[in-house]
């Protein structure tokens, strides 16, 4: 048992990265339709490359949505109004014209005059509520039908022409005075309608709404059928017109009935097979030629959560409506991982993602083109993300790349530009902006995951940081010899394409260990005192490798990030304090060589291998007595062949090509420094 226990503690990072697997694979899982594929792949216009293919079983041509508009749109122009009456108003209406048309109109008129006019009033009166007025103006065709509802039962039919607007009842009242000789009484009359004449027709707009629904869900959304054996397209034919939409038909019904409860179970095995396959093939690659990050639980953890939250948000883009799919800002992701790690495992997991998408979204191989051309575009646009112009300028030939590309699959699919949706375009420009939200997601993953970016790494550049300025204090000299060790440091992984951000801090902040005790190294000593003297070789041997140790636990004090630690750790790898050895050797015949020995590691990639380079060469170049060219060649020769012999580079990936370029650096950095020129005479 304890053996047991023994083992799973002994690969308990394997078993973390193999439940992260599992987990992560089941997860995408169950964000997948949960259907079947449709095996053939076409789109319209091109060729059909496939056999001849006869229908399966019988299934319905489905309209295209362009003939399911025009239907609802012929539907939508002429659909019913709905209009409540109040009839109690009209009756209201009589009864007070009776009594109000006694008080206005006095005695003197004459009976005649007087029966006529009331005679008039009622006549308006039936004329104004023969249909109804209406309570305010609405903006119908005058040719559509009303239907004129009392207590919820249909009255008649009429066209909205013959319903009264409030603005018509003064013409309505001087036609019928006209025509009676009364004109001269309109004055009075109008002003006698105006005090009681009221609206009594209402619109339904929950009826006119719930019949027009009515009438949507009578809608056929297919037209014929295919019976089961029928030819549906040839090998080589054009997919296009009648053809194209028996196909999506096909496609369609294929995918939403032929995969009963029966076969669910094998869908989600099938889906879980290739979505495993596509972590794995990932984490192979980080094993073969990211071993550092996947040795990493929690790099490896940060690139499965970045997978995944890719593919939810998009999940969950294509639920709410498929129109907005472009909105989600893929490119993220490669940005993201190019900020942490490096371009070639940002395409790779950008790749990964993608392919997962298209199990997800519509236009699937459209979809994936465009996501994988616009990744690509990322990767090689985007080099320093710390530089603000870099990211706008990148986004927006990352927005070009998506305008572009889509403008030529519409063409392709349609054969014009007239139905070009245009809206398109403006997703594609959101997308673009979203992605600029990549500068405040690194800074929250930062914190999260602990990792840390160039843009952090900029920061850590500066040096009038707390850490720096104390080392510019208490050690002027090693300060003014990291300062020396960046600049060289940085020369020499430009020019062999290394990460000179990360090598530049790294060079800075490695030697904070000597701090501790700073005059007991000689770029310190201002007075001419060895406290060296005082002590033996060993001690001082420990004194000084002990700077390492020291220096790693001032920058976790710090909070200094794991990357620029490592090269405190590295910049001496396993290498001897010569000096001390020697002076030990000539005193005692058996000397143990670990004593004077730095405690490592060894270098473990370009950047801590390119400094301890520089931090040898710049150390021992103070030692230089009247330096010349051809010294200062040999100087370096020496000294990076040496730490060649005895194995410090073995475990960075670094080439002999890439030292011998570095050489020449180093060579023409120190000639500068040293200001070697010709000697004029006197």
């Amino acid at each position: 048992m304890k053996d047991f226990i023994n083992k799973l503690y002994r690969n308990h990072s394997l078993i973390y990265k193999g439940l992260l697997f599992i987990c992560t694979t089941f997860l995408i899982v169950y964000l997948f339709p949960k259907s079947g594929k449709f095996k053939y792949n076409f789109e319209k216009g091109k060729p059909w490359q496939s056999e001849n293919l006869y229908a399966p079983f019988n299934f319905a041509i489905k309209k295209t949505e362009n003939e399911i508009s025009k239907e609802k749109q012929a539907i939508e122009d002429n659909k019913i109004l709905y209009f409540n009456v109040d009839k109690t108003i009209s009756v209201k209406i009589k009864s007070e014209f009776e009594t109000q048309f006694k008080n206005v109109f006095a005695d003197s008129i004459t009976k005649f005059n007087l029966d006529e006019l009331l005679k008039t009033g009622n006549v308006i009166i039936s004329e104004l509520y023969q249909f109804g007025i209406l309570n305010e103006d609405y903006s119908f065709p005058d040719n559509k039908v009303v239907t004129i509802l009392d207590n919820r039962v249909e009255k008649e039919k009429v066209l909205f022409s013959n319903l009264i607007k409030q603005d018509e009842v003064v013409s309505i009242i001087e036609k019928n005075l006209s025509n009676q000789n009364l004109s001269r009484f309109k004055t009075n009359f109008v002003s006698l309608f105006f005090d009681f004449v009221e609206p009594n027709l209402f619109f339904d707009e929950s009826t006119t709404e719930k019949a027009l629904q009515d009438e949507f869900d009578k809608i056929a959304y297919a037209r014929g059928s295919v019976e089961k054996g029928t030819l549906i397209i040839s090998k080589g034919e054009v997919i296009e017109g009648d053809k194209y939409q028996k196909l999506k038909s096909l496609q369609s019904e294929y995918e939403s009935q032929v995969w009963s409860k029966s076969n669910y179970n094998w869908i989600l095995f099938a889906y879980t097979l290739l979505v495993a396959l596509a972590l794995l093939m990932l984490l192979l690659f980080l094993r073969k030629y990211r071993a550092d990050v996947f040795e990493n639980n929690t790099k490896v953890t940060f690139i499965f959560f970045n997978i995944f939250l890719m593919i939810l948000i998009t999940t969950l883009v294509v639920n709410y409506n498929s129109k907005y799919i472009y909105i989600v800002p893929i490119c993220i992701l490669p940005l993201v991982f190019k900020a942490f790690f490096d371009a070639r495992l940002g395409l790779f997991a950008h790749v990964i993602t993608v392919l997962l998408l298209g199990f997800i979204v519509p236009n699937s191989y459209e979809y994936m083109f465009l996501q994988i051309i616009a990744g690509i575009v990322t990767i090689l646009t985007v080099s320093e993300l710390y530089k603000r112009a870099n990211l706008f300028i990148s986004v927006g030939q990352i927005t070009l790349i998506y305008i572009v590309a889509y403008f030529a699959f519409f063409v392709i699919h349609e054969g014009t530009v007239e139905t070009i949706r245009w809206e398109t375009f403006i997703w594609f420009i959101l997308c673009g902006l979203a992605t600029l939200f990549v500068q405040p997601l690194i800074y929250i993953y930062e914190k999260l995951f602990g990792l840390v970016s160039d843009v952090s790494l900029l920061e850590l550049s500066d040096t009038n940081s707390k850490l720096l300025k104390e080392l510019s204090n208490i050690a002027p000299g090693t300060f003014h010899h990291s300062l020396n060790v960046a600049n060289l440091a940085e020369a020499s992984a430009n020019e062999i394409g290394a990460n000179a951000m990360l090598i530049r801090v790294g060079a800075l902040y490695h030697d904070i260990g000597k701090m501790k005790n700073p005059t007991y190294f000689t770029e310190n000593q201002s007075t001419g005192i060895n406290p060296h003297d005082e002590l033996s070789s060993k001690e001082s041997a420990k004194i000084i490798t002990d700077h390492v140790i020291n220096g790693i636990e001032i920058a976790r004090k710090n909070n200094l990030p794991d990357r620029v630690i490592d090269f405190i750790r590295t910049h001496h790898g396993t290498s001897v304090v010569y000096y001390f050895y020697m002076k030990e050797k000539d005193q005692q015949k058996e000397v143990d060589k670990l004593d004077f020995s730095y405690p490592g590691p060894k270098p473990f990639s370009k950047e801590t291998a390119i400094l301890m380079m520089c931090d040898s060469v710049e150390a021992a170049s103070k030692s230089l007595k009247d330096p010349t060219s051809t010294k200062i060649d040999a100087f370096v020769e020496n000294i990076i062949n040496k730490q060649i012999e005895e194995g410090q580079f073995l475990n960075a990936n670094i080439t002999f090509k890439e030292i011998q370029s570095i050489k020449k650096v180093l060579k023409h950095k120190l000639a500068n420094i040293y200001h070697l020129r010709i000697e004029y005479p006197e």
